[in-house]
């Protein structure tokens, strides 16, 4: 398939990244030199030095070729221009990075889809989702719903008072006749390990469990986590996702929002509601406590510095937070966040390059979500037509040892399968796989 990324940042470098593991025929257009030797360094991508919103430059690239073009760049009017221009010469399928959230609203999504940009991606306004769900769950350091929750994966961490502790995955279900769920991964001193039978809990795991949504508060118990509601919450930051972020979650929740810019906390109050502005030294932990961070259900760190971020969440996790959020801009970050002691740790940019992702992937793909910190993903397949998927038990169908069947939504069910589980058309499948698997996984699917 013939792609092409108009912007080379963060988002389009960690999408040509995902795409040149899968044999794509990637093309990467920036403005910025330095940035494009960077890619054709690390990456199996053909780059060109150009602005994505000249018509030459797209006829350079061959734009009526391509089956997708994403256009990426920081700037919301080059990401819109160009997938206009580029629809108009020819290309397939168009996807543009927006900020405006006026622009999500469906009456302007039609418009867009009008002028030939056929879908808008918000990296804010998927990071204020995402904080939302978390929010919702908040024993859990990650959480994926499938299906509108007919099945869930949850992230938590083995702390001291976890009855799992030396247990292997076999023995499990002795001590847990209530409820369906399975283990599917742990994350181990920066490793990804698939549980068998004899894998035995260790503390300070990172465990991911796939339950069916009616169950999560008995998984939350049987791991041995509180369960605890969220009422106040603190979010520091004058960021733009600070503010979609407060506009979210401030008719559910009691929110404190503290920014350093009174110019930028004027603009906020206009738009906010129901939120306590504060205008007050976000990074220092002292000012935090004047202003009630120990009364704090939630802490949210989304200010542009993600050291700041960390240190504070810490900090406040420290002085007795329950839940603690870090917006973090390096991705590197995002694979340490379990080791340092962070609760949860999200990238909007990755958020957003795994929303675009599922566009371009093999197979009845229906939805599909990478797990923080974990190299591998989960993706939600659809049984489209008879083959061998549907006439043989799950043990027989040669899964790679590095992939496993996580769930199954079959109509309004939802199925937590074991070895013997068979298949049936219409079968929405969630498989969890590590890199070197996905691609014999889709294959299988395909």
């Amino acid at each position: 398939m013939k792609i092409i990324i108009a912007g080379a940042g963060a988002v389009g470098f960690h999408l040509a990244d995902l795409l040149s593991r899968e044999n794509q025929d990637i093309t990467l257009i920036d403005t910025n030199e330095e940035i494009l030797e960077y890619a054709t360094t690390h990456l199996d991508v053909l780059t060109i030095k150009g602005d994505a919103t000249s018509i030459a430059i797209l006829e350079q690239v061959e734009v009526e070729k391509a089956k997708l073009f994403l256009a990426v760049t920081t700037s919301e009017t080059t990401n819109l221009l160009s997938a206009i221009l580029a629809k108009q010469l020819g290309a397939k399928k168009t996807i543009a990075r927006v900020n405006n959230p006026e622009y999500l609203e469906k009456s302007q999504v039609k418009n867009f889809q009008k002028l030939g940009v056929d879908q808008l991606i918000s990296p804010q306004q998927l990071a204020a989702q995402e904080i939302e769900r978390l929010l919702q769950r908040c024993s859990f350091t990650d959480i994926f719903e499938f299906e509108e929750g007919k099945i869930s994966v949850v992230g938590l961490t083995i702390d001291n008072t976890s009855p799992l502790i030396g247990k292997k995955i076999r023995k499990i279900d002795e001590l847990n006749p209530d409820f369906s769920f399975k283990g599917i991964a742990i994350l181990r001193n920066h490793k990804t390990i698939i549980p068998r039978g004899n894998t035995i809990i260790q503390k300070g795991d990172h465990l991911y469990l796939v339950t069916q949504n009616k169950h999560i508060d008995k998984a939350t118990a049987f791991v041995g986590k509180q369960l605890q509601t969220v009422k106040h919450i603190m979010i520091i930051g004058g960021t733009n996702l600070a503010l979609r972020t407060a506009q979210l979650l401030e008719d559910k929740y009691a929110i404190s929002l503290v920014l350093n810019d009174k110019e930028i906390g004027k603009k906020f109050l206009e738009k906010l509601q129901n939120t306590l502005v504060i205008i007050a030294n976000s990074s220092n932990i002292d000012a935090l406590k004047e202003e009630g961070l120990e009364g704090m259900d939630a802490f949210i760190a989304l200010t542009p510095n993600s050291e700041t971020n960390i240190i504070t969440s810490l900090l406040a996790e420290e002085l007795g937070v329950y839940k603690t959020i870090v917006l973090v801009d390096n991705v590197n970050y995002t694979h340490i966040s379990q080791n340092i002691g962070v609760d949860t740790i999200i990238n909007k940019k990755l958020i957003a390059a795994n929303e675009i992702f599922r566009f371009v992937r093999k197979g009845k793909i229906q939805a599909i979500a990478s797990l923080h910190g974990v190299e591998a993903e989960m993706i939600e397949f659809l049984i489209h037509k008879k083959n061998r998927l549907i006439k043989h038990p799950i043990r027989k169908l040669h899964l790679p040892k590095e992939a496993v069947i996580a769930g199954v939504i079959r109509g309004e069910q939802s199925i937590i399968p074991d070895g013997d589980f068979t298949f049936e058309l219409k079968d929405k499948v969630i498989v969890f796989s590590l890199p070197e698997a996905i691609y014999r996984v889709e294959q299988l699917f395909k």
